[in-house]
């Protein structure tokens, strides 16, 4: 029977793992997208004639987005989640008039996480180990509020024991269960919207290791936001940003903030029952360049945000292997196809750059661990692949002692691995 379950509830993709001794194995899910071992944090709504007025058929991850996909006017549809955990002005989001706070949100995920697993989800679990980022992402995020929130809606499934635990933490003991000799190390673990750091000290003793943390740092800032400077330089000058319409005798320029929608692709089908939509519509006609804003609306109403979304991180995944990558996006017409260079690229995410490297100086500085006295460095998370992302690394220490690997399931399985620890309250982060 396995005894510990570990949960990596992320921004982007969640995974469930299960420890039973000094082993763990991924939990898999089957849906109608097909089997996997871990699950696009995302949710959607629509409505089931079939099973009645008030009922609705739920589908969460890949199939979730294939619902949306299949029926984008009659689907809600929630992605990363996560992102309004920590936020207090997030107090809940109407679905087919009922409203769903976020503690309902995380337990219809984790309910079809259930469902999906069928005979692979325990009978009995003696405790549950989430995972928590040490920084949750948003402009005022208030981390006590997100531990309630998780609290309440994984209080709802009868687990004897919950834990939290700070990611790159649950990173470091998946990786540790490969260490040859006693090690510091640092762990730097990317996610959609977090960049968390964790040094801890690996020792054994008797056989059994023994893990001492010495210090964690974390920014709100990871792959997501690079996602959105590529957008924003790429595709949002050739549909209107920064252009001008007329309006009486004044020449006004098109909201920028309309053009925020494209930072989650998921946006644009609420922006296309919007007041600001029909606005746009309506601009069209006193627009300076017009055909730039009619393909804005074309793609709107064409719901071409998930396509471009895979366009855009295509182009991302293969600029960390090569100098230019073609970006292709056919919606765009004749500017949809277009050759990025990377060194172009990195001067768009210079600033999230910049931040990230502030949390590793500030997670070295306040520990006072100088880069000579870390062992091994384990980056995980895809966004670890950016060239100007490992380079922060490189820069400081040797590509000896640099590893990777793990990139979807290292936190799951550390948390799994935490859970089976008699010394689990010492890795525990209060609520």
């Amino acid at each position: 029977m396995a005894q510990a379950l570990g949960f990596d509830f992320g921004t982007t993709n969640s995974v469930m793992a299960l420890a039973d001794g000094a082993t763990t194995r991924s939990m898999t899910f089957t849906s109608r997208a097909g089997e996997a071992d871990s699950m696009r944090t995302a949710l959607s709504f629509m409505k089931d004639p079939l099973a009645g007025a008030a009922s609705l058929k739920v589908e969460a991850g890949h199939a979730a987005i294939r619902q949306f996909i299949d029926h984008p006017g009659e689907c809600r549809f929630l992605q990363s989640i996560k992102t309004f955990a920590a936020s207090a002005l997030f107090q809940g989001t109407l679905i087919f008039a009922k409203r769903q706070t976020f503690e309902d949100l995380m337990e219809i995920f984790i309910k079809r996480l259930r469902v999906y697993a069928d005979d692979n989800w325990p009978s009995e679990v003696s405790r549950i180990v989430t995972g928590r980022p040490v920084h949750f992402a948003g402009a005022n995020p208030k981390p006590e509020l997100a531990m309630q929130r998780y609290s309440e809606a994984l209080t709802r499934f009868g687990f004897p024991e919950m834990h939290f635990v700070y990611e790159p933490v649950a990173a470091a003991f998946y990786f540790a269960q490969h260490l040859k000799s006693d090690a510091t190390v640092l762990v730097a673990d990317f996610g959609g919207g977090t960049t968390d750091y964790s040094i801890i000290r690996f020792e054994s003793f008797a056989g059994k290791l023994k893990a001492t943390p010495v210090g964690h740092s974390g920014v709100g800032v990871a792959g997501d936001h690079f996602d959105y400077r590529m957008i924003d330089q790429i595709v949002a000058p050739q549909i209107g940003k920064g252009t001008y319409f007329k309006s009486f005798d004044k020449r006004l320029e098109v909201p920028s903030s309309w053009y925020a929608n494209f930072g989650r692709w998921n946006q644009l089908s609420i922006f296309k029952t919007s007041r600001e939509f029909v606005e746009l519509k309506k601009l069209v006609r006193s627009s300076f360049d017009p055909e730039k804003l009619e393909t804005f609306v074309d793609l709107v109403e064409h719901d071409e945000g998930y396509p471009l979304y895979q366009a855009v991180s295509a182009t991302k995944m293969a600029l960390s292997s090569a100098e230019e990558a073609e970006f292709n996006f056919a919606p765009l017409g004749s500017g949809g196809k277009k050759t990025i260079k990377r060194s172009d690229f990195e001067s768009w995410i210079t600033e999230d750059l910049d931040r990230i490297e502030g949390a590793l100086d500030e997670v070295l500085t306040k520990t006072n661990t100088s880069p000579a006295s870390i062992d091994k460095v384990f980056l995980t998370g895809g966004t670890s692949f950016v060239p100007a992302v490992r380079s922060i690394f490189t820069k400081r220490f040797d590509e000896g002692r640099i590893e990777s690997g793990g990139e979807l399931l290292s936190i799951a399985h550390g948390l799994a691995l935490i859970g089976e620890r008699d010394d689990i309250a010492q890795w525990t982060v209060q609520g």
